[in-house]
């Protein structure tokens, strides 16, 4: 072997054992420290999981749809305590919480629907002579709104029962969120308290009737209550059928199915 050949053969050697040393090699992939936690040698030094991440048991695939993008986690609990009352659970189907619709609310925010990066919202502002046509008079983002409502469910909370708005019980929570909706409570903004309300209420339904892409709506729940056939190829084989067809929904990742 040549003196050349000889040292080329040693680089490789030297990475080869650097990246088998440091546990850094799955499958032929250099992964993060994250991952090492998760492999272990054999005794021929083979690579091998330590377990299965999903096993027979374990009935539901890991959603990476729940997973904060702006709320802290108080603040999520706070909202989906309030979305749930919106949207509760009944005999029908699930509730807002279940379908995800905190997650939904949270992941919106991060984004331009938070932000308003697609909004005109410059002033000069007229909150009290300007009507619904002019939209929002305020130079508070949704982002700020939320963070607003959020501080007063709780401050409220903690005036009328000593606890935060997600410790309380459902009945005192409607309180609340009526009392809110009325503007009977104080919010020191350029905002009403039932603007907070509103918006809230409408990106609770948004979240329990969009397509799952968008991190509510879990397993088409809110469709299936509806019976909403969700995105469909054609009807032009039901369209003139005079009684109502029920047909099973499909989200907007069924195209990988046709």
């Amino acid at each position: 072997m040549s003196e050349k050949e000889q040292n080329f053969t040693g680089k490789k050697s030297t990475r080869r054992n650097f990246l088998k040393n440091s546990g850094l090699t799955l499958g032929g992939l250099v992964l993060g420290g994250a991952v090492t936690s998760l492999v272990v040698k054999n005794n021929d030094e083979s690579i091998t999981t330590s377990a299965p991440l999903h096993s027979e048991n374990n009935h539901e695939a890991v959603n990476y749809n729940k997973a904060l993008m702006f709320f802290t986690p108080e603040q999520y609990s706070t909202i989906a305590a309030a979305t749930e009352q919106i949207f509760p659970k009944t005999e029908v189907g699930p509730g807002a919480e279940e379908l995800l619709v905190p997650y939904f609310i949270d992941h919106q925010l991060a984004g331009s629907y938070g932000l308003m990066s697609k909004e005109y919202t410059k002033g000069p502002f007229y909150p009290n002579e300007a009507t619904p046509l002019f939209g929002h008079q305020s130079h508070l983002t949704r982002q700020d709104v939320f963070v607003l409502g959020i501080k007063l469910l709780n401050s409220e909370a903690t005036k009328r029962f000593e606890k935060k708005f997600y410790e309380l019980e459902a009945e005192q929570q409607i309180e609340i969120l009526t009392a809110v909706e009325a503007d009977e409570v104080e919010l020191k903004a350029t905002i009403t308290p039932s603007y907070f309300f509103k918006l809230l209420r409408s990106a609770t339904l948004e979240g329990v009737y969009s397509d799952p892409l968008y991190g509510g709506n879990k397993d088409m729940a809110g469709w299936k209550m509806k019976k909403f056939p969700g995105h469909q190829m054609s009807y032009a084989n039901m369209v003139e059928k005079e009684e109502f067809v029920e047909i099973e929904p499909q989200s907007l990742n069924a195209q990988h199915n046709h």
